[in-house]
């Protein structure tokens, strides 16, 4: 956390230099084409600096420092006589105060700003956190309810069940509780990003092991699924939580199956554009009902058929909404449609410097 604020409190400073240093070099070339009794402009493009400084840096310090500065400036520097203080110049006052003011003014008006921002930002999470127990505490009880009952069958009706049935009811055991599993996993992730810092830890990862290290996991869950990747041919590496971004290629291949019904084929595809990254998940399942679109990433599916939630036992609504609070936090975006041809396709993209790429 010092670090941080460390990392912000040189970079405003360096914005105010940066502003400040403009400026200066605006005025000094606009001076070589004006006439030297006429210096009404000075003073109102400090004004206009002091502004920028206010709005792209944190607090009030800056700006205030900016007018302090800027109204120096403008008396010794920049006014005439030149490289002098002259204290009786018209208007002096006046343009002092309306630089605190300026500073003074955007400064409450950008922090207040951001403070919304940051209460809209954990409005929005606390809703994320209250969907999310209302589909985990369901989606938990529902295989637990199967385990315990699956069970309980065995072992009081061991001598009466045939084989084929017990190992039936055995099968539905390993299944409900592979689900378990996949549920903790969720929530390990959200634990990893919903803390006192909504701040992740991104390094450095190669692409092609993240999807590789996910279609393994996938196809060991289902194995007469094919998948298909296709990879642009430059050697990629893009900043962020492999763990995270490896579970978010877990939770789309298996709402790919899972809710494609009758999905064979899921193809990963990833293409590099300017700035970011883009990998879409499509399958050739039946596609995603038009009226779920809209809110499949928010926890909260339902179907108009029945009035329940969409596919209880195996609701998706826990797994994508996870998808997308891990790709918000790596500041990216997600995105899912059908596709013409049949099928449905979910997309997601992350920011990367082009510098992250080996051309080569």
């Amino acid at each position: 956390m010092e670090k941080l604020k460390s990392q912000i409190t040189v970079k405003d400073t360096l914005i105010t230099i940066g502003i400040l240093g403009a400026t200066s070099v605006a005025v000094y070339l606009l001076q070589q084409f004006v006439s030297s009794n006429s210096d009404s402009h000075v003073p109102l493009l400090f004004v206009l600096a002091v502004l920028f400084i206010s709005r792209f840096t944190d607090g009030y310090i800056y700006g205030l420092v900016a007018s302090m500065v800027a109204v120096v400036g403008v008396n010794y520097v920049f006014t005439y006589p030149y490289f002098e203080f002259n204290f009786t110049i018209t208007g002096y006052p006046l343009t002092f105060l309306s630089m605190l003011a300026v500073s003074i003014s955007v400064g409450t008006l950008t922090t207040q700003i951001k403070q919304q921002e940051q209460i809209k930002l954990e409005v929005e999470k606390e809703k994320m956190r209250a969907n999310l127990l209302r589909a985990v505490s369901h989606d938990i009880r529902t295989p637990l309810t199967s385990i315990v009952g699956s069970a309980s069958g065995i072992l009081d009706n061991h001598e009466i069940l045939t084989e084929e049935k017990k190992m039936e009811l055995v099968q539905d055991i390993k299944d409900e509780a592979q689900w378990l599993i996949r549920i903790v996993e969720n929530l390990l992730s959200v634990t990893r990003i919903h803390g006192d810092n909504t701040q992740i830890k991104t390094e450095e990862e190669v692409v092609e092991e993240i999807i590789s290290s996910a279609v393994i996991k996938f196809a060991k869950r289902f194995p007469d699924v094919k998948i298909d990747v296709e990879m642009p041919q430059e050697f990629l590496m893009v900043p962020m939580d492999g763990i995270l971004i490896e579970q978010v290629l877990v939770n789309l291949l298996e709402n790919s199956v899972l809710h494609g019904k009758t999905t064979k084929l899921i193809r990963i595809v990833v293409i590099h554009e300017p700035g970011k990254l883009l990998v879409a998940v499509e399958d050739d399942g039946q596609g995603i009902k038009p009226e779920v679109l809209p809110e499949m990433f928010e926890g909260k599916i339902h179907s108009e058929e029945d009035g329940e939630e969409y596919d209880a036992k195996r609701n998706m609504g826990i797994g994508l909404s996870v998808c997308k609070s891990i790709i918000t936090a790596h500041k990216g975006g997600v995105k899912a449609e059908n596709m013409s041809a049949g099928g449905a396709r979910v997309m997601f993209w992350l920011p990367m410097e082009e510098d992250e790429t080996d051309g080569d």
